[in-house]
């Protein structure tokens, strides 16, 4: 056969997305050809190269028509050819007849202007090919036609004779062995109707009809495909969300294993633990209280060793004090106590013992008793402060203050005795006067101080 059309390396690109690569596509005299392709596969912008809606420059590759290089510079170019495009339109204007709106596209003419006459001459020889002539309203069935034929996609054709009988038929096997056919359920739900319409046409002079009728199964069949595709890529993007959070997630969390650790640690004692700052800021926040707790609570400790190392310092030295003035103090009125008893045993040997010897040893004993009471009272006083439940903080301090100016009436003491103290408990009451006794004691002692101020004030914080 005589080849007709060739199209040779045909390339088109759009916006850098090449919608043809180097196609070649080949038509010989009398032969009918189908490209057939998933949407956005090219077939459509083959057609508009060859027709001439991309003009020649817009595209690369060459259109070979009957034997000549054609290089159309619009669609007007090649329908002088008799190239024809037919789109997939069947949308009618309505405010059009149907003379119009079969040469809408390419109306005849006389001296420039359309030539109504043979527009309806020609419409009217059309009309009667397909039997629209014959039709009480051939506006109204023309639009029943378009309306019917608008609803199918994918239709199986048969062309029948006047007297009924199939003269060719193109049907096409189902595969219902394809993994991705609709289930029978989705079938059932979605129950398709099948569609069948009449078109009326002339062969040789012959009236016969085509049968066009609808195949629901692939529309079913694309909805079912569109919806696993829609799964399988919702599903893949839900586990890379997944994948994404759990990284986002487990970075920002990293720090709960290092800060349990350190919990554990300074729980154990070793409050020199600490964390790395890291994180969420919440979390970068938490970690640095946190090493603030530690150095707080390791500084606590210390402060407590060295409180616990004082409080038995103290202990001991009130312990040498005691033992101290008991061997000094207590020891020398024991002795002078003996000796004046042994006197007075010596004493009622005599006959008649002198009565001044007996009053001069019993006073002298007298005088060791006193003295012996007083230091009693100073010890328990420093043992435990004598009527500090019954009388309170002030009169304890003021009787300590007071033995002190007796027991050294050399040293001048300045007090000053704080009136909002109030009802502190014996505990604070029994600290502060510990500490006034330990202190202001031990500086008249072993300072040997003529003047001591002693404040006792409250301190707010």
């Amino acid at each position: 056969m005589t080849t007709l059309l060739e199209m040779r390396g045909i390339s088109k690109s759009f916006a850098g997305v090449k919608a043809l690569n180097d196609v070649n596509f080949t038509v010989r005299q009398g032969e009918i050809h189908a490209l057939v392709g998933e949407n956005g596969a090219g077939k459509s912008t083959l057609m508009k190269v060859l027709s001439g809606v991309y003009p020649h420059g817009e595209y690369d590759g060459s259109i070979v028509y009957e034997g000549a290089e054609r290089q159309f510079r619009d669609i007007n170019d090649s329908e002088a050819l008799g190239i024809i495009i037919i789109h997939q339109e069947l949308a009618l204007i309505p405010l059009l007849s149907i003379a119009e709106n079969i040469f809408i596209a390419n109306p005849p003419s006389r001296f420039g202007v359309v030539d109504r006459d043979a527009v309806y001459r020609r419409s009217q020889q059309l009309l009667a090919k397909v039997g629209l002539n014959e039709a009480p309203d051939p506006d109204a069935r023309l639009n029943q036609v378009v309306g019917d034929l608008s609803r199918l996609r994918h239709v199986s054709i048969i062309r029948q004779s006047g007297a009924g009988e199939i003269a060719h038929a193109a049907e096409r096997a189902e595969d219902d062995n394809d993994p991705r056919s609709p289930p029978a359920w989705f079938v059932a739900l979605v129950h398709p109707e099948q569609t069948s319409v009449s078109v009326p046409i002339s062969i040789h002079g012959k009236p016969e009809s085509l049968m066009v009728t609808s195949h629901p199964n692939d529309e079913m069949a694309e909805i079912w495909d569109g919806i696993l595709t829609q799964l399988e890529v919702g599903s893949a993007i839900a586990i890379v969300l997944f994948l994404i959070t759990m990284v986002v997630v487990g970075r920002a969390l990293a720090p709960l294993g290092a800060l349990s650790q350190a919990m554990t640690d300074i729980e154990a004692g070793s409050y020199d633990a600490r964390v790395e700052p890291g994180g969420a800021p919440e979390l970068a926040d938490i970690c640095s209280k946190l090493n603030h707790l530690a150095v707080a609570l390791g500084d606590a400790v210390e402060d407590k060793r060295r409180l616990a190392e004082r409080a038995v310092a103290l202990q001991d030295l009130e312990r040498k004090e005691i033992a101290r003035e008991l061997h000094d103090e207590f020891g020398p009125y024991l002795f002078a106590m003996r000796a004046h008893a042994s006197a007075l045993v010596r004493l009622s040997d005599v006959r008649e013992p002198g009565p001044d010897a007996l009053r001069k040893h019993g006073g002298a004993i007298l005088e060791q008793v006193n003295a012996v009471q007083q230091f009693n009272r100073r010890i328990l006083e420093k043992l435990r402060p004598v009527g500090l439940a019954e009388f309170g903080l002030r009169e304890s301090l003021g009787a300590l203050f007071r033995l002190w100016g007796e027991s050294h009436p050399e040293v001048t003491i300045e007090t000053s005795i704080s009136r909002s103290l109030g009802e502190s408990g014996e505990t604070v009451d029994l600290t502060i006067y510990r500490v006034v006794q330990d202190t202001r004691f031990g500086r008249i002692v072993l300072a040997e101080s003529h003047d001591v101020p002693v404040i006792v004030d409250a301190v707010t914080s």
